[in-house]
């Protein structure tokens, strides 16, 4: 069981340095600018050898006119609710403030032990000047400074004492990763929170909504899964600012980090340069792609409307013609989790091992069928076929003549090995070696 600490308070107090510290990892993204952060978002920490995940929330904010304060103070309220220990972080530079009372009521509403921080804390006048926050009655502030770690290491030792257990080092440990990517407002968000029953993602109809990156564990089909909801992925030209640029890098970077990837197209539009920019590089990096075309409750068709979109994609998408599209709706619930069973399908056939034995009976009969062209007089023999024990599927045949076999004759096995081996939603990557 993993012991959970939250991490609270008004917006630009400081609560994604300190989770980042915690961590040890930039994996929240922190900016001047109030209110980065919006969903709740998950890492791991260690201390003392004690294991505990670390919740980074957006802040609590009331009367503003931030339109997502109140998705936001929901998502605090969940963090709260889920955490066994509460750190209540407020900011030495700004002083106590009414926002802070006002939630000081809140905080202490949850009955769960609470550590006041009082953040930014580096020079002696303000580690004194911490004493007025005594105020909110939540018991001895903590001065500290999540930027330069100081007095971190004196509230970790107390936080601890709260855990029951020693925690798990990495809960996510050999459980598979499924990333949803798109372009921003396709309906990732919608898609993650229909699936698991709950908020879990902030969704507005303004694109850019989601900042970070959110790991989500799923059961279904009796296995376990983790869905990680990212940020909206432009083209370059049209990332605006700092913020939207690091939402998009933690973006590449959780789909680096999948097993299989969902990219979500809005049917309205169809697959456009950004949609293949997307999954060309889930497919450079040998990842399990699933496409599914949400929104498809909008458009106008008949029995064939699907066939012959589907058609024209994969000419679109040629040679990465491999991957199942999906014509699905969140709104409507249709075929969402049809996406899901086909995305544990892709995950099957990435992690399938073929014996050595089978993999040469099969392909040295589709080899004989059609056997590699001659180069200048110089007949090429395949020999036999191993696969490498690599996470994405990867094959080495061993030729005689390994540097005169063209890149046709490389897609005539590659369609041979998805047609006998069922490698749908996967990259292949063969290699040809001397004998």
């Amino acid at each position: 069981m993993s012991n959970i600490v939250a991490i609270v308070g008004r917006p630009n107090v400081g609560k994604s340095t300190f989770f980042n510290r915690l961590i040890q990892q930039r994996q929240a993204i922190m900016d001047d600018q109030s209110g980065v952060t919006r969903d709740r978002h998950y890492g791991y920490a260690y201390w003392t050898e004690q294991y505990f995940t670390v919740i980074d929330t957006g802040g609590y904010v009331v009367g503003s006119d931030d339109i997502f304060e109140g998705a936001i103070r929901e998502q605090v309220e969940i963090a709260m609710d889920e955490a066994d220990v509460i750190v209540f972080m407020v900011d030495s530079m700004t002083g106590l403030t009414d926002l802070d009372k006002e939630f000081a009521n809140v905080v202490r509403k949850s009955k769960k032990p609470v550590y006041l921080v009082v953040n930014k804390a580096e020079t002696l006048e303000r580690r004194q000047a911490s004493a007025e926050f005594y105020e909110l009655g939540l018991g001895e502030p903590y001065p500290i400074s999540s930027q330069t770690g100081h007095g971190t290491g004196e509230l970790l030792d107390e936080v601890v004492k709260h855990f029951k257990n020693a925690g798990i080092e990495d809960p996510d440990a050999g459980i598979p990763k499924i990333s949803i990517l798109g372009r921003p407002n396709v309906g990732k968000s919608s898609f993650l929170n229909v699936l698991t029953g709950k908020e879990r993602s902030i969704v507005t109809d303004i694109a850019g909504t989601t900042r970070d990156a959110i790991n989500t564990h799923y059961k279904a089909y009796g296995k376990d899964f983790i869905l990680v909801d990212t940020a909206g992925i432009r083209r370059k030209a049209r990332v605006k600012d700092a913020i939207e640029f690091y939402s998009t890098l933690r973006s590449v970077k959780a789909m680096e980090d999948s097993d299989v990837v969902i990219v979500m197209l809005d049917a309205s539009r169809g697959l456009e340069a950004q949609d293949l920019n997307i999954i060309g590089m889930a497919h450079k990096a040998k990842k399990g792609i699933l496409i599914m075309v949400n929104k498809w409750d909008l458009i106008e068709k008949d029995s064939k409307t699907a066939d012959k979109l589907r058609k024209e994609m994969l000419e679109r998408l040629a040679p990465m013609d491999y991957m199942p599209i999906i014509f699905a709706s969140v709104v409507d619930k249709q075929r969402i989790f049809q996406v899901m069973e086909k995305a544990m399908e892709v995950y099957e056939n990435k992690t399938k091992k073929i014996t050595t034995s089978k993999l040469n009976e099969i392909m040295q009969v589709e080899i004989e069928k059609y056997p590699p062209p001659a180069h200048r007089g110089k007949h090429i023999k395949i020999k036999y076929m191993i696969q490498l024990p690599t996470p994405s599927p990867t094959f080495v045949f061993f030729c005689n003549h390994p540097k005169y076999i063209k890149e046709p004759y490389m897609r005539y096995l590659e369609n041979r090995m998805r047609e006998n081996f069922d490698f749908e939603g996967v990259p292949i990557t063969i290699f040809f070696r001397e004998k």
